[in-house]
């Protein structure tokens, strides 16, 4: 998959992305990874992109409220409360 653009209307072009002053460690971090995935460095870190962006278009309900127990937040009886009217109005309205 390769991200597109397209300038003055002419063919899609894909686009070229550049990390700089990468810290070494991180550096060897990916380089180590992308060996463990058998992909080159290159290949890595556009998996990496695809899923960052996959990620942040799929967030579900339960995966927020997931997240907050994982921080030691859980709802409040006044949120569920609000949630529940609204609920119960447009279900009197429907």
């Amino acid at each position: 998959m390769y991200l597109l653009w397209s300038h003055y209307g002419g063919l899609p072009m894909a686009v070229n992305l550049s990390v700089k002053n990468v810290p070494d460690d991180i550096a060897r971090g990916l380089r180590e990874r992308a060996a463990r995935n058998h992909r080159s460095l290159q290949k890595e870190l556009l998996v990496i992109v695809e899923a960052a962006v996959r990620e942040e278009e799929s967030v579900t309900i339960d995966a927020l409220l997931a997240g907050a127990r994982a921080r030691g937040l859980t709802p409040s009886d006044e949120a569920a409360a609000i949630v529940r009217a609204s609920r119960d109005r447009r279900g009197a309205d429907g």
